[in-house]
């Protein structure tokens, strides 16, 4: 990241010593960036009737618009009810997405110590395993390929996927813990 703003502002300050050639005046340059770190902005020049402003996006970033958005959803259905999550942004979830791009994903889980649903991705996702103590909503990934889905805690090496939203831990423990379930994730 810092290599992208290094070359940036390389070139700007080329651009405005070009400007300032023409007009022999003095040299100025204000470089802004939004908080996301996805565009940018830069006001400078001479000063006096020479200047020059640029704005776009930064290299190698996705605009945020609600079509990009709405192109990056994955959804969970757990047995037949749908649930919303908000999914991390990691390796381990850009790997997922690329796999549902292919289709969707069903997973048939299986209840394991009174607190979580535990079921074979059928493939292997980048780990970036932390010590993690979960909570009713969690969605890990447990040893590369196995997704594992919270309705208590525990606490053990994860990778995070993400966490189911809009669910109480009730409504987690009724939809979870009365058996074996599958859950599909798809587009």
């Amino acid at each position: 990241m810092k290599k992208k703003y290094i070359v940036l502002i390389v070139i700007l300050i080329l651009i405005i010593a070009i400007a300032g050639i023409f007009t022999y005046e003095r040299l100025h340059a204000s470089l802004y960036v939004d908080e996301k770190g996805t565009s940018f902005s830069v006001i400078g020049g001479a000063d006096g009737p020479t200047a020059v402003f640029i704005a776009g996006n930064l290299p190698g970033e996705r605009k945020n618009t609600a079509e990009s958005n709405k192109e990056d959803e994955m959804k969970l259905v757990i047995g037949d009810t749908e649930v919303s999550v908000s999914w991390e942004q990691n390796a381990a979830v850009a790997d997922l997405k690329e796999a549902v791009n292919e289709g969707p994903i069903v997973i048939e889980m299986s209840m394991y110590g009174g607190f979580e649903q535990v079921g074979t991705i059928g493939r292997n996702l980048t780990r970036n395993d932390k010590q993690t103590t979960t909570a009713p909503g969690d969605l890990v990934l447990y040893n590369g390929n196995q997704l594992v889905v919270f309705y208590g805690s525990n606490s053990w090496s994860y990778t995070r996927l993400g966490k189911i939203q809009d669910l109480s831990e009730t409504e987690l423990e009724e939809l979870l813990s009365n058996g074996d379930v599958t859950i599909t994730i798809a587009r």
